[in-house]
């Protein structure tokens, strides 16, 4: 346990993405439409 909280704590990076990763995510998630009905979940893209 003394190993476990003695170590120093791993310095996080901030990602960064591309513009164009970016306007695909953008594109995709405006695309996507979730339908609930009653018990289940219907994911659909819309091209």
């Amino acid at each position: 346990m003394e190993k476990i909280y003695s170590e120093e704590p791993k310095v996080c990076r901030i990602a960064s993405a591309k513009p164009e990763t970016v306007q695909f995510l953008l594109g995709f998630s405006k695309s996507l439409k979730v339908i609930n009905y009653d018990n289940m979940q219907f994911e659909t893209v819309l091209n």
